[in-house]
């Protein structure tokens, strides 16, 4: 079968790869950029902080909704003129949040800010795929990787540097000229190759699903904030989740014609259990990205800066694998380099239960640096096994799918990180304090100054001592629990198949 892909894009291969590139790396940049500068927003805006959470939340909600839609909209209006229109999209919502005035302003444009972002990975993804014979996909989604583990590595380290030296709103300004460059080489560049197809859109679908995923991203942001199910609302958006989820597997397993969620999807092995294990992956990739900084920061005592300098080589480590598995996927069968990723993020985690109060720098780096080398060796050849027998014609809504489990299981790993954070750290102070009393002697002959059981102060400084050693022991019980996640992905890797190499209508195939 020849390939679908014209010559003139092909001789264009390496201008479309950097333009769509730029996007990819921009929009991961943005989803942990403006983490580090809430507090600034907050002062900046007079917001409480459960207001100034919703500048974060907009974006994931939006991003979330949108990104099933992805798939339809590439088919209906074609991918050059959709991804064209994000772009452009995310970068005048970027300058619109930089010029904010108001909370409710920054709010709303965050919200354009998800919803032009949330199609940029998955076409990126899929227009690597198309514009490559099967024997550059190994390298495609090498360098597709790197865009989208780097950005949301280096994110931080930026948006710490931008708001020290500049303010908040440069974290958003940012954006523009790689938003620029980016629309300029997608416009010039990319050449649709047919017309769009003008398929009935299944409203239900989408509106049950979105309807499911916005509340679930709802209840798991604010999940922390409102005590969970101690909370009404959180109650609310549970209950909405889980009616709005049913509805949407009824619909999609019943409807005569074809619905939202195209059918033969779940019908091709590779595509279900690679994105299974994406999703499973999504857990330490953002968990990790979320916890180091605040360990760093709140209890070694590190600069913004520095914590952004000691987490880079954990994207260095990427960048080496990456490079090492572009070489290495016509080789070496895929499964095989998963399998290794796998195990060298498991022994990083377990590396990483070792951590203390009294620790260097080192630790940190190398245990980083072993772990970005893992994942990297894990998410290209993965990439590539999920859509290795997967047709053509549903290439885009693969990719959108795969993009949003991996979404979904870092926001489902966050918050679940952070609650157990928060619970660990509580239940072991209370045991650490519970035998520091008067009248235990022990605890008389082993205090020495600044410590003290009878002196406010020294009671104080007890206290602060006692809460900084508790959370060092529950960073340990999280870090033990991701490690833990990552193991279960190994037996899956049985039920993946080896992409073939003839040809047969198959994605691997031209």
């Amino acid at each position: 079968m020849r390939s679908e892909t014209p010559a003139p894009a092909l001789a264009n291969r390496g201008w479309i790869t950097a333009s769509i590139m730029l996007a990819t790396f921009m929009q991961g940049v943005d989803t942990t950029i403006a983490n580090v500068a809430l507090p600034h927003m907050q002062g900046s805006m007079s917001a409480s902080q459960d207001q100034i959470a919703w500048v974060v939340t907009s974006y994931i909600v939006a991003a979330a909704i949108m990104t099933p839609l992805t798939g339809w909209l590439a088919g209906r209006f074609g991918i050059k003129y959709v991804f064209f229109v994000s772009v452009a999209g995310f970068t005048v919502s970027s300058v619109l949040c930089g010029a904010a005035t108001s909370l409710a302003q920054l709010v709303l444009y965050r919200l354009m800010q998800g919803v032009c972002g949330a199609a940029l990975v998955p076409l990126s993804q899929a227009v690597l795929l198309q514009i490559n014979p099967p024997e550059r996909y190994a390298r495609a989604m090498a360098v597709w990787g790197m865009g989208v583990i780097l950005g949301p590595i280096i994110g931080p380290a930026l948006g710490g540097w931008l708001t020290d030296n500049y303010s908040w709103r440069s974290v958003f300004y940012i954006n523009v000229p790689f938003g620029i460059l980016s629309a300029l080489g997608i416009l010039i560049f990319i050449r649709e190759t047919r017309r769009g197809r003008r398929e009935a859109f299944d409203w239900f679908g989408f509106g049950t699903l979105s309807l499911a995923i916005g509340a679930l991203q709802m209840l798991l942001d604010r999940g922390e904030l409102k005590d969970w199910f101690g909370s009404t609302e959180i109650w609310i958006e549970a209950l909405i989740a889980a009616l709005a989820f049913y509805l949407f597997i009824v619909h999609t397993a019943t409807a005569t014609e074809r619905s939202f969620l195209n059918r033969d999807l779940l019908k091709d092995a590779n595509c279900t259990v690679g994105t299974l294990m994406m999703f499973l992956l999504g857990v330490p990739l953002y968990g990790t990205m979320t916890l180091l900084p605040t360990m760093l920061q709140n209890l070694l005592n590190y600069p913004v800066v520095t914590t952004g300098l000691v987490t880079a080589p954990r994207g260095l480590g990427t960048m080496i694998a990456m490079i090492l598995v572009a070489r290495l996927g016509n080789r070496v069968d895929v499964r095989l380099i998963i399998m290794t990723g796998l195990v060298v993020t498991a022994v990083a985690m377990w590396q990483m239960t070792g951590f203390s109060l009294y620790m260097g720098m080192n630790p940190v780096i190398t245990t980083g640096v072993l772990q970005g080398f893992g994942l990297g060796f894990v998410f290209t050849p993965l990439s590539i096994i999920t859509f290795s027998t997967l047709p053509r014609p549903m290439l885009t809504q693969g990719t959108a799918i795969f993009s949003l489990m991996r979404n979904i299981g870092g926001s489902i790993g966050i918050s679940v990180v952070e609650t157990l954070l928060a619970q660990n750290t509580q239940i072991v102070h209370s045991r650490l304090v519970e035998g520091l009393r008067i009248d235990n002697p022990l605890a008389w002959g082993s205090l020495k100054a600044p410590y003290s059981l009878t002196d406010p102060s020294g009671v104080a400084a007890l206290n602060a001592e006692a809460t900084r050693q508790a959370a060092m022991v529950a960073y340990i019980d999280v870090f033990l629990l991701m490690m833990i996640l990552v193991v279960i992905g190994l037996p899956l890797l049985l039920f993946l198949r080896r992409p073939r190499r003839s040809a047969g209508g198959a994605v691997a195939a031209e």
